[in-house]
């Protein structure tokens, strides 16, 4: 099984929160020259440093702010200017937030859908002509299973992460041809400093206890646990190597099977 990504530039965005941490030491291990992309230049320089490097790895970060899309996609385009081709793209951005869709106001779909949905687009395009050209891409949106069906107080999530994957599937048969593809990785209940948030926040709204909402939450998985960083970051490694050539347009659930028993 070809799992080789040497000679591969791969970006990773949010690269310092938790799955884009653990993607890009993934990737890192796997052979890819990883750039990181986030708004924090101290957190990027600290993970940059703890990538794997064989000594012939080239790593490199991006400091830019995925809440404004224009100044994302001019800094990735220098970057491929300067330094060639980037063949894998993740996609990721955090939009957790606890709150019913009948108390949201509209501007926040607009601001998430700029920070998400068009960030993705942005980038895609920016990367897409290099891939083309080197008949090797790998997109892979990381995205919450509400992409698939909805999660208590998670409607703005739910809405733009639906989008996200229509999005997705529409590109994946678009450039399949180029030996492009086009995935969506849909995480569950995974153990990160966001999903405790949330069960805090539900926890207050609701006046429980947080091992309570904890609890609640676990019994919907079949797993009887929640997962950890690193079981993502597996999932969205393997569909960026050559193995995973012909896997394309689909959402991949790694949840223990919890959007699966519904």
């Amino acid at each position: 099984m070809n799992l080789d990504l040497q000679n591969k530039r791969a970006l990773v965005c949010q690269g310092t929160q938790d799955f884009g941490r653990a993607v890009a030491g993934q990737l890192a291990i796997m052979g890819a020259d990883v750039i990181l992309l986030a708004s924090e230049e101290r957190l990027l320089q600290q993970v940059i440093e703890e990538l794997f490097n064989d000594g012939k790895q080239k790593h490199s970060c991006l400091c830019a702010d995925l809440n404004n899309p224009e100044e994302v996609r001019l800094k990735v385009k220098k970057d491929i200017a300067a330094n060639g081709t980037i063949q894998i793209l993740i996609n990721h951005t955090v939009g957790l937030k606890s709150e019913s869709i009948n108390q949201v106001q509209a501007d926040e779909f607009r601001t998430t859908f700029e920070s998400q949905l068009i960030v993705n687009h942005l980038l895609a395009l920016a990367c897409l002509e290099g891939m083309k050209a080197s008949s090797y891409g790998r997109i892979v949106n990381i995205i919450s299973a509400a992409g698939k069906e909805p999660i208590k107080e998670s409607g703005v999530s739910k809405t733009i992460k639906a989008a996200i994957a229509g999005w997705s599937q529409t590109l994946a048969n678009e450039v399949a041809r180029y030996r492009i593809t086009v995935n969506n990785v849909l995480t569950g209940a995974i153990n990160t400093a966001r999903f405790t948030q949330f069960i805090e926040e539900s926890a207050q709204k609701s006046g429980r206890s947080f091992h309570e909402i904890a609890r609640e939450i676990m019994k919907e998985i079949p797993a009887g646990r929640f997962g950890e960083t690193e079981e993502v970051a597996n999932a969205v490694a393997f569909l960026t190597t050559p193995a995973a050539g012909y896997i394309t347009g689909i959402n991949l659930a790694v949840d223990g099977g919890r959007t699966g028993c519904r």
